[in-house]
């Protein structure tokens, strides 16, 4: 159980209360129930693996000790002597605070004040000694359900009018998506930087919208936002239902805000995909009009290659890495570079570059030059605007080593929505909120999240007082349990 002194703690450090509080109505007489005790309470029925119902915050704040309950104003002085808060205060609270955090016209999308509240309460839950422990990102977004019955087709005629169909994988043997009827939660959770000590996996920012909205677009924003609030943003770990949208729904604001892209890049973005000057754009790169078709068409390897596999692959990669144009400049202003010719930066041998003739011979070598060299093959350099490769550009050559080592830290943003979704401690199915509309659901999510970075922090720091006792007796840190033998294994062995 997490203690409620922490949880005020975040909640004051964020600032939200009194800033919510400026936003409601003045009553007749004073509210008992105020914006931080609300706070406090529903992240009480969080930590206390309850369901987001108000009757559940209502339970658990006076559940409370008595002298915690005065303190909140549970219990509050009246004319008539003490009196405890009640399940419609608390209803009414909470009905004052998503009227002024929404919309007047919903669409689906969270109000700016909305946002700008849960950021704040999601960072406080952060400590200060992790807050600059890795500027990394891994981002995903995953299905959260509506408890509203769906409407019938062709109206939107239900409880929750504000929420949409979307689609979701399923675990089932069928490759097709599922339809459901909800909402999407999009989460950014800190990764470890490549090569870096690990750091714990917290969210850092969250959002919900109608699946009506690209998530990729309302998740955007929100980011970008983050170096204003002075959070650098490092890398962005993002899967291809990320890298697939148009360069400005995605890659062109994350790269302005200062992000440097590791993503998997859909099946269609991959391969050569036309020239720049003679130049095969390819995989976010530019590359040698004879480079060998073969390498540029290269994707990852399997899931289950093994070793020697995995050793082939990366000589190819390494490989291609030599026909690549050598890149000269940064962006400039505008967003222009300029790169140069392969064999004029010493990578590969060529005719057409006769003091590339004299390179060793372990380099690749052009046998056959293009019949009309174009401006690539002649000039010394060439000048690659903005819009070239623009979506598919990233911090390392797809699909190498390099990129699948720091692409592998993406696993995180699974991890984060595994803690939040399994049935052992908070399962978001459908009828955990059964709140209608955006508001109360994002302010919900909000006080779950901040749980589970509590949770997360609690696991990682006994991890790491088990690895300090390990390594006093001198024994090497705790590892996890991994399989040993496969039903492979097993049958390919001689009996």
């Amino acid at each position: 159980m997490i203690p409620l002194a922490a949880l005020e703690q975040i909640i004051d450090a964020s600032g939200a209360a009194p800033q919510v509080e400026a936003m409601l109505p003045a009553g007749v007489r004073p509210r008992q129930l105020t914006v931080r005790t609300l706070l406090a309470g529903m992240c009480l029925a969080a930590a206390d693996q309850r369901p987001a119902h108000l009757t559940r915050v209502h339970r658990a704040l006076t559940a409370l000790p008595g002298d915690d309950q005065r303190r909140l104003g549970v219990i509050a002085d009246w004319k008539h002597g003490p009196h405890l808060l009640t399940y419609r205060q608390t209803e009414r609270t909470f009905g004052l605070v998503t009227a002024a955090l929404g919309k007047d016209q919903p669409d689906g999308l969270p109000s700016g004040r909305l946002q700008r509240i849960c950021d704040g309460l999601i960072e406080a839950s952060v400590p200060a000694e992790f807050k600059n422990a890795s500027a990394s990102l891994a981002v995903d977004w995953t299905d959260l359900e509506s408890f509203s019955r769906p409407p019938p087709r062709g109206t939107s005629d239900c409880a929750d009018p504000e929420a949409s169909w979307g689609h979701r994988k399923n675990n089932l043997l069928r490759s097709q998506d599922e339809l459901f009827y909800g909402w999407y939660l999009s989460a950014g959770i800190m990764a470890p930087e490549e090569n870096g000590p690990a750091v714990p996996e917290l969210a850092r920012r969250a959002t919900v919208s109608s699946p009506r909205h690209d998530p990729v677009r309302a998740f955007a924003p929100v980011l970008t936002a983050m170096p204003a609030a002075g959070i650098p943003l490092g890398d962005i770990l993002a899967d291809s239902g990320y890298a697939y949208r148009d360069a400005a729904a995605w890659a062109i604001p994350l790269r302005a805000a200062g992000a440097a892209l590791v993503q998997d890049l859909h099946p269609h973005d991959r391969g050569p995909k036309g020239t720049r000057h003679g130049a095969i754009i390819a995989n976010g790169n530019l590359y040698c009009p004879a480079t060998p078709r073969a390498l540029l068409e290269l994707g990852p390897p399997a899931r289950d290659a093994g070793p020697e596999q995995a050793t082939a692959h990366n000589g190819k990669t390494a490989e291609l890495a030599r026909y690549k144009l050598g890149r000269l400049t940064a962006d400039d202003t505008d967003g222009y570079h300029r790169v140069q010719c392969p064999a004029a930066v010493g990578k590969i041998r060529c005719p057409l570059r006769p003091a590339s003739l004299t390179l060793d011979r372990d380099r690749p070598e052009i046998l056959i030059p293009p019949e009309h060299p174009q401006a690539c093959c002649t000039q010394q350099t060439i000048t690659v605007p903005p819009e070239v490769n623009a979506k598919t550009r990233q911090k390392h050559d797809y699909p190498s080593a390099a990129w699948r080592r720091s692409y592998a830290r993406r696993t995180g943003a699974e991890r984060g929505f595994a803690t939040i979704k399994d049935p052992a401690a908070s399962d978001i199915t459908r009828g955990w909120c059964r709140l209608m509309g955006l508001a109360p659901l994002t302010l919900f999510v909000t006080t779950l999240l901040i749980v589970r970075n509590q949770r997360t922090i609690t696991a990682w720091e006994t991890r790491q007082q088990e690895s300090k006792r390990r390594a006093a007796r001198g024994l090497p840190p705790k590892t996890r349990h991994r399989r040993r033998k496969t039903l492979a294994t097993m049958t390919a062995a001689p009996p």
